[in-house]
C-alpha cells in the first residue's frame, strides 16, 4: 500500500503538505493541493484510521453491539444507525453478543481500542454497564443504549413506549369482549420485557379483569418459546381466548401452537403480537402486532451518539418512540360473544391500526 512519503515524492511536495491536504489541518494553495490528490487518486492511497485516531485520540467509527443478529428484528435497527452514521461520515463496526453478557463485556473491552467516536449498545442483560461504558465517556466518546436499558443507567437512551404499545394492544381485545386474556413474556430480566408485562397488566385493571399468575407465562424472545409456553396456555381452564404476545417471534410460535391442537385462529383464539416484523403480514392468518419501527431506533440512537459527539456538556437525553397498534386477521371476538352477536368469529378482523402518543424526549 502507498504511504504519505511516496504521494509526497510523487507530487514533488513535502510530506508536510501532504498530511494538511489529507486531514484539514491547514490551507493548502490549489495548485498543490490539486497535485496531492492527483498523486493520491494515482498511488490508490487510502489513509490508516486508526492511525488518524491515535493522533486525536478518536476514529471516525461509531461501534454499535447487538444481542442477536439472527432476530429479525435487529437487522433494521442496525440498517437505520448505519445509514446516519455513513451519511455523516462515520463508518460503523458491528458486534453480536448472542445474549451472552461474558461475551458482550469482551466485546466492549475490545471496540474500545478502535477509538470509536461512540458506542450504540442494546444490551444484551439487564446488568450494569456503567463500570464498562465509563472507560468510553472518559476517552471521549458518547454512548447511547437503546431498546433495553442495563441497570442504574443515567446515560443517553432511545426505546420504544413499551409500556403504551402492550396497554393499547390489551385493551383493544378487551373492547372486543375478551375476559379470558393471557400474556407471554420475554425475559423479564430485560426492561423491555418488563414495561410490555406492565402495559399488560395496567390494561388488566382498568378494564377491571382480574387474572391467575399462571396465565403470564415468561419465556426466551423466540418462536420455540412462543411454542412451547402456548401449548401450557392451551391446557389451562377456562382456555384463554386471547393472548398478548410480547414479541412477534413468540407470536408466531404462538400460532403454530394453535394449530398443531386443532384450534383456529381468531376463531378460537385471537393473538397480537408486538415489533411489527414484515413478516407478520405473510402469516396465515395475517398477525396483529403492535409496531416499532427498527429503522427509526436505530437512526434515532446514531443521531443521538453523533450529538452527543459534537456537544458534550448538553444535558442527558432519554428518547422514546411511539408505537402503533396494526390489526390484521388475527384477532376477533371470544366465540360466545360472536355467537351471540350473530357475527362471524373472524369477520371483524379487518386491516386498521392505532397509534400511540407521539415520540417523547425526557432530559437529564
Amino acid at each position: 500500500m502507498a504511504n504519505m512519503k511516496q504521494i509526497a515524492e510523487l507530487a514533488q511536495v513535502s510530506l508536510g503538505t501532504v498530511s494538511h491536504v489529507l486531514n484539514g489541518t491547514a490551507t493548502v494553495r490549489d495548485p498543490l493541493r490539486k497535485r496531492v490528490l492527483d498523486a493520491v487518486a494515482a498511488m490508490g492511497y487510502q489513509p490508516s484510521q486508526l492511525a488518524r485516531g491515535l493522533r486525536r485520540d478518536k476514529t471516525n467509527i461509531l461501534a454499535m453491539i447487538i444481542p442477536d443478529i439472527l432476530n429479525p428484528f435487529f437487522p433494521g435497527v442496525v440498517r437505520g444507525a448505519e445509514d446516519v452514521a455513513f451519511s455523516n461520515g462515520y463508518r460503523l463496526v458491528l458486534c453480536n453478543t448472542d445474549n451472552d453478557h461474558g461475551k458482550e463485556v469482551i466485546h466492549l473491552n475490545a471496540l474500545r481500542t478502535y477509538l470509536p467516536s461512540g458506542l450504540i449498545v442494546i444490551p444484551c442483560d439487564f446488568s450494569d454497564l456503567t463500570a464498562q461504558t465509563e472507560s468510553y465517556r472518559q476517552a471521549g466518546a458518547a454512548v447511547v443504549c437503546i431498546d433495553r436499558l442495563p441497570r442504574n443507567w443515567e446515560g443517553d437512551s432511545v426505546t420504544i413506549d413499551n409500556i403504551e404499545g402492550a396497554q393499547n394492544a390489551t385493551a383493544y381485545l378487551i373492547g372486543l369482549g375478551h375476559k379470558h386474556l393471557a400474556a407471554i413474556a420475554g425475559p423479564l430480566h430485560l426492561t423491555n420485557s418488563q414495561d410490555r408485562l406492565k402495559g399488560f397488566k395496567r390494561a388488566l385493571r382498568r378494564g377491571g379483569i382480574e387474572i391467575a399468575p399462571s396465565y403470564i407465562q415468561e419465556t426466551t424472545f423466540d418462536r420455540n418459546g412462543g411454542y412451547s409456553k402456548t401449548k401450557i396456555l392451551l391446557k389451562m381452564l377456562p382456555r384463554p381466548t386471547a393472548i398478548l404476545a410480547c414479541n412477534d417471534l413468540i407470536a408466531l410460535g404462538a400460532l403454530l401452537a394453535i394449530r398443531e391442537a386443532g384450534l383456529h385462529c381468531p376463531d378460537d383464539i385471537s393473538v397480537i403480537g408486538f415489533g411489527g416484523l414484515d413478516l407478520t403480514e405473510t402469516t396465515t392468518p395475517q398477525l396483529s402486532s403492535v409496531y416499532q419501527s427498527p429503522y427509526q431506533l436505530g437512526a434515532a440512537a446514531a443521531q443521538l451518539a453523533l450529538d452527543r459527539v459534537a456537544s458534550k456538556t448538553t444535558p442527558v437525553r432519554h428518547l422514546i418512540l411511539p408505537t402503533e397498534l396494526k390489526i390484521r386477521e388475527s384477532v376477533a371476538p371470544p366465540p360466545h360473544a360472536a355467537s351471540h352477536n350473530g357475527t362471524q368469529p373472524g369477520a371483524i378482523a379487518q386491516s386498521k391500526s392505532v397509534s400511540s402518543r407521539k415520540s417523547r424526549t425526557l432530559v437529564s
